[in-house]
């Protein structure tokens, strides 16, 4: 294994952000550096099909999907057993060193039960170390979601670094308000403005040890509210059932799948009128599309009122569900009723999910 001369345990980064914060675009550039050569990805997905792992440029042995739930609800187990076999995997020779690890959460994450498992889970404790917590924040949404989502004030609260992505959408006069408010929130965290996901890897490594004591009040209290529902869920054996695709009783995930290819601009305006009606109720859309006339899968991804710009991968995933080649589209949502989707998609493409 390979660490820093002071601490040869293996530093950890927990990247999170709020759906839609541009995580996947950043950790994209990141891998491309050669500073983050040596490192190990764990990326989690909220959901039951699972998207960002295919986006991510890097895909090796050294990626790691976490799929089962939002991190903080039902991967805790998955996260400890995942760090654990990569450190044995290390030391039987079986992969690669590696330098560090990167954990990339959904952006429904609370942090503060991932930072709890990783100081407080003896096996993780003495092998890896948070070198940081460093957290995504949408410069045109922002604003918006800190005031909808607690979830997305925590990722705030608890980070050592802020990344004021998509800073080349907004307006000076949204960029000045949204980092006034990050500033009364967690005023110790420098804040970084991102344009395209381009930021250098300096910017996430080398937060220093995770002090919960330099954050606001809250953050120790949220560790600590953590560590009793540890203990009762010890004390009690209790591993509760929970479904992979709900949230909360308000945010829940589905995903669409259409076995035909789609018409783009049948789609754009289908996607349209969903969010011009509907988008304060969408979170989140993302997935891969099959389009006439295109052999490329093309990457779509929606916040809120916002489609933004399609990309393509070279190609479509080897790996089932996609190796398929039919569209499939996550959708994250807010009392939205999954019917009235299908409807807009079955209006304007005449297609129907075929799950």
């Amino acid at each position: 294994m390979m660490a820093d001369d002071a601490d040869r345990r293996i530093p950890v980064v927990i990247l999170t952000g709020f759906l839609g914060a541009g995580k996947t675009t950043l950790l994209n550039h990141l891998l491309q550096q050669p500073e983050m050569a040596e490192t190990a990805v764990l990326i989690n997905e909220f959901g039951s099909v699972a998207v960002d792992h295919h986006l991510v440029e890097k895909i090796d042995d050294d990626v790691i999907l976490l799929d089962a739930g939002c991190i903080c609800c039902t991967v805790r187990g998955d996260l400890t057993r995942s760090l654990t076999d990569l450190f044995m995997r290390c030391l039987r020779r079986e992969i690669k060193p590696i330098r560090r690890v990167v954990i990339e959460t959904t952006g429904l994450a609370d942090p503060s039960p991932v930072i709890y498992t990783l100081m407080e889970d003896f096996f993780l404790a003495e092998r890896y170390r948070i070198d940081g917590v460093v957290t995504a924040v949408d410069a045109t949404h922002g604003e918006g979601q800190l005031a909808a989502h607690g979830e997305a004030i925590k990722q705030v609260a608890m980070a050592d670094r802020l990344l004021l992505t998509k800073a080349d959408l907004a307006t000076p006069e949204q960029l000045a308000a949204l980092s006034a408010r990050l500033t009364t929130m967690n005023p110790s965290a420098p804040q970084l403005p991102v344009a395209r996901g381009q930021v250098p890897p300096s910017a996430i490594l080398a937060c220093g040890l995770y002090d919960p004591a330099a954050k606001s009040p809250d953050v120790a209290g949220w560790l600590a509210e953590e560590k009793v529902r540890d203990e009762r869920r010890r004390a009690h054996g209790h591993h509760h059932h929970h479904d992979v695709d709900r949230h909360d009783a308000h945010v829940y995930s589905f995903a669409l799948t259409f076995a035909e290819p789609l018409a783009w601009p049948s789609f754009a305006d289908a996607v349209g009128v969903l969010l011009e009606t509907m988008g304060e109720r969408i979170l989140r859309i993302k997935g891969l599309l099959n389009v006439v006339g295109d052999h490329k899968p093309r990457v779509v991804q929606c916040v809120q009122h916002v489609l933004y710009p399609y990309t393509r991968l070279d190609d479509w995933p080897a790996q089932a569900p996609y190796n398929d080649r039919q569209s499939r589209l996550v959708f994250i949502v807010r009392d939205l009723d999954q019917s009235l989707v299908e409807q807009a998609f079955a209006m304007f493409c005449g297609v129907r999910d075929q799950c």
